[in-house]
């Protein structure tokens, strides 16, 4: 196999439904993505780079199964320290908006991404990077559209095919890839599950291991930038081994104020 099956239904090529056909469609994902990719990680880790010099912070959102990608990001052993994560329970935990606010379709809500905005704790010099495997949804158009105009660089990772066969929920039409400075494609194929049943649907959904594995590699490379600069990069270490904790505030009281974690 060569890549991702149509999810459309069932053929004589297609394998059955197992672990190890799972595991196939991912490794071939992986290397897909990974060489296909290859020019836009280093543009994204260019401009991150230049954001940490200037003392910026790398403001990372998601939403639904997207909101693993600001979490691998922001605030996880072997990860950039100046990285802070923005979540719709925001608006609960830091906007004192009820509970029920958390609907299934808040994201779809343009107006949402404005109240988040007044919410987090950003400065001129940060960095975006946005998730979406659609690349539709109101809130994250809006929320990109922010912050290209408060004048700052955007990564935005999503399926380039599934958002391309979508109309978008934005008022404007827009979708989140026409707001990014570097565009990143995580190769989930429409839908985002790969292994088709009888009868209809599908398993095996990919789009939330390619965008961690993105976001690895940017970081990987931010961290090769610094180094062949003679700079350290801040990195954070697993609060779980000796003198983790230590080691990891220290780095954080240079960025107070700007980074939420335990949320």
């Amino acid at each position: 196999m060569t890549g991702p099956v149509d999810a459309s239904g069932p053929d004589a090529t297609t394998p059955p439904v197992s672990a190890e056909a799972y595991l196939a469609v991912v490794t071939s994902t992986i290397a897909r993505v990974a060489a296909g990719q290859r020019a836009a990680v280093a543009r994204a880790a260019d401009l991150v780079t230049d954001a940490l010099r200037a003392g910026g912070v790398v403001q990372a959102f998601g939403t639904g199964h997207s909101e693993a990608l600001a979490m691998e990001i922001a605030g996880r052993a072997g990860g950039l320290v100046p990285t802070n994560r923005i979540a719709l329970r925001d608006l609960v935990l830091h906007g004192g908006a009820p509970v029920d606010v958390l609907d299934p379709t808040l994201e779809r809500d343009p107006a949402v991404a404005h109240r988040l905005w007044e919410l987090t704790p950003v400065r001129p010099s940060d960095v975006f990077v946005i998730a979406s495997n659609s690349g539709i949804n109101g809130a994250v158009v809006e929320f990109a559209s922010l912050v290209k105009r408060h004048g700052h660089g955007l990564v935005a990772i999503v399926s380039a095919e599934h958002s391309a066969r979508v109309p978008s929920r934005h008022p404007s039409g827009r979708r989140l890839a026409d707001f990014a400075d570097v565009l990143l494609d995580n190769g989930a194929p429409y839908g985002d599950a790969t292994l088709p049943l009888p009868g209809g649907g599908a398993v095996g959904a990919v789009s939330s291991i390619t965008a961690a594995l993105l976001a690895q590699q940017i970081v990987a490379e931010v961290a090769a930038r610094l180094l062949a600069a003679g700079e350290s990069p801040p990195v954070y270490l697993s609060a779980n081994v000796p003198h983790g904790d230590a080691h990891n505030s220290e780095l954080e009281a240079r960025y107070a104020g700007r980074l939420r974690r335990g949320t």
